[in-house]
């Protein structure tokens, strides 16, 4: 058994490199880029956006280019790592990067959907925390009260808990124009939000270190080195797992197969409990979603919390990958909280 290791706390005056594993941002998209960088740097930090991260297309270079400024971007004075935002990709750059590199001197990774492709493997294979959260083109976005935003939380000395409560409002509304996205909580969040289990009790409890990412893309890494959930309990979590997942948008039927998959390769072996974020992806004829997760997860025996605040549908709670986390639910109101501690 080994210890989780964190990067050291994020303070003012740190620099903030924003390279682009996945994708890149198109010019139209730019100005809501640099309100991102200024909000950040209005924060007290240096921000240093990568070239890549102004080009736009599925992806903005070959493998290898984005491979590079990734590890430059470990390499260099930076603190913490946060791309621009998810994309498709990110799996192009598993397999051949210097994973032990990228821990040598531990700096916070952090992002969320095809970001958490690279998250994962980096906390499994070298027991580096991570930490889903925010993209910087997430970074305007104001927060509920309820949550903490990633800075705060990178900010952490080894040793700090902090408590988080469930949202009391989300988005539900498709996605327009980017421009043209509200920013502030009232006009962002308008639907009300209950976590709820799977089999609808009225409270639920668990306790293990969190480890996760967006199904569609983290599910790629199972039955690879960079995706063995249970080897990373093994070695890291011996109070169990607690497994997140949020679906992006793939229908109800893909969602099964995965689950299934990430069920075969272990990912649940260790697991003490299950969040599952809200999704607005479809159903296919005769399986739902919450019918998906079911069908895969429900005779495991352990709690299931669905609607979770992680995922494509804000606001998003930063979870640190490899934290221990102590969650409850009561009658629809949830909180967590997160010990950064080895």
């Amino acid at each position: 058994m080994t210890n989780v290791r964190y990067p050291r706390a994020l303070s003012p005056g740190d620099q903030i490199s924003v390279p682009a594993p996945s994708m890149g941002v198109p010019a139209d998209m730019h100005p809501r880029l640099d309100r991102g960088a200024h909000d950040l740097e209005a924060r007290g930090f240096t921000v240093v956006v990568g070239k890549l991260a102004r080009r736009g297309g599925l992806v903005p270079a070959p493998a290898t280019e984005r491979r590079s400024e990734l590890s430059a971007a470990f390499a260099g004075p930076a603190r913490a790592i946060l791309p621009p935002w998810g994309g498709e990709l990110a799996v192009e750059l598993v397999e051949d990067l210097d994973w032990s590199a990228l821990a040598a001197d531990p700096k916070w990774f952090v992002g969320w959907s095809d970001i958490a492709t690279l998250l994962m493997p980096l906390t499994i294979t070298t027991g580096v925390a991570t930490l889903h959260g925010a993209n910087l083109m997430d970074e305007p976005w104001e927060l509920p009260k309820e949550f903490r935003r990633w800075t705060e939380v990178a900010s952490m000395s080894v040793g700090t808990s902090f408590t988080q409560f469930s949202a009391p409002r989300r988005r539900s509304r498709p996605w327009g124009a980017w421009a043209d996205e509200p920013l502030t909580r009232d006009a962002a969040y308008e639907t009300t939000t209950n976590w709820r289990t799977l089999d609808n009790d009225r409270t639920s409890q668990m306790r293990g270190r969190l480890i996760g990412g967006c199904l569609e893309t983290v599910s790629l890494l199972a039955g690879s080195p960079f995706g063995d959930v249970s080897a990373f309990a093994e070695r890291h979590a011996p109070e169990g797992i607690i497994v997140y997942l949020e679906v992006a948008g793939a229908e109800a039927s893909t969602v099964l197969r995965m689950l299934w998959s990430l069920r075969l390769a272990g990912w649940f072996t260790h697991a003490t409990g299950v969040l599952i974020g809200r999704t607005t992806a479809p159903a296919v004829d005769g399986l739902t979603q919450l019918g998906a997760i079911e069908r895969a997860l429900g005779d495991l025996g352990i709690p299931i919390i669905v609607d979770f605040d992680i995922g494509h549908q804000p606001p998003q709670m930063p979870l640190v990958n490899g934290a221990l986390a102590e969650i409850e639910l009561i009658e629809g109101r949830g909180r967590i909280t997160q010990h950064l501690v080895p």
